[in-house]
């Protein structure tokens, strides 16, 4: 179990921000894994925080199992686990810094879309578009979920101009991730990052988890949360930045 104190003062909120995200407030948790890696490896900070995202997933994906699309989800997720594969080669095979490089670049490309799309800006596939593109847009979000837990915007891309009811949309979106979480497993396995310190590291974590996550729920009806966005995106961008000096420091 990790003990330093620092640690904890920005884990938790940290992690409470990936409740909220599940809870409603959509994409701010984002901001989970680079704040985490300004103190610990990026690598590490991954799998601390994968078994509460598996914990998170479990719950959209009993509430909206029967409610998802079979084409989406048979072209993506194979896709996705391609992807995986990547972040993992990225993740064993380049340095500590290159990690730490491509995990600052992927924060400030994410932020950066969230805030242009608030704003009503939209980078989106046609409706008829090839498969082929859905299958690389796929790639492009295990790719990003392996590395930064941050697949959401290659998945949204491929999938919103589908134009789905939206329990389908929320559904499909609770069992594509819930998915592909599970497919991370094996890699930080392999990078034998599931050690003990950090698998008691996140279970102490875990009721931050859950708590903030039902928090979420009932917050999301009850806040302006417009502002709150442009904060917690504006603030990833800066950490992005600082990873992005880290890195080549």
């Amino acid at each position: 179990m990790l003990t330093d104190p620092l640690f904890y003062l920005v884990a938790i909120p940290a992690v409470a921000l990936m409740g909220l995200a599940k809870g409603g407030f959509a994409g701010v948790g984002a901001i989970a894994m680079p704040l985490l890696a300004l103190l610990i490896p990026p690598v590490q900070a991954a799998a601390i925080l994968l078994p509460l995202l598996i914990l998170q997933d479990a719950v959209g994906i009993w509430a909206f199992r029967k409610n998802w699309d079979r084409q989406i989800l048979t072209l993506m997720i194979p896709s996705a686990a391609m992807g995986i594969l990547f972040g993992y080669l990225l993740a064993a095979k380049v340095s500590a810094s290159g990690v730490l490089a491509a995990l600052g670049f992927i924060s400030i490309v994410f932020a950066s879309y969230r805030l242009w799309t608030s704003r009503g800006g939209r980078v989106s596939t046609p409706r008829n578009a090839s498969a082929i593109l859905g299958a690389a847009l796929g790639v492009a979000s295990g790719f990003t979920s392996q590395i930064a837990h941050a697949g959401q915007p290659p998945f949204q891309m491929w999938v919103l101009p589908k134009g789905l009811p939206p329990p389908i949309l929320v559904g499909t979106t609770a069992i594509f991730f819930g998915v592909i979480n599970w497919l991370k497993v094996p890699a930080y396995f392999a990078l034998g990052q599931f050690t003990r310190a950090n698998l008691i590291t996140a279970a102490v974590l875990t009721p931050i988890a859950v708590a903030s996550t039902l928090a979420g729920v009932w917050l999301v009806r009850r806040v302006n949360a417009e502002k709150f966005y442009t904060l917690i995106y504006s603030l990833m961008i800066l950490v992005g930045a600082q990873l992005l000096w880290e890195a080549m420091s």
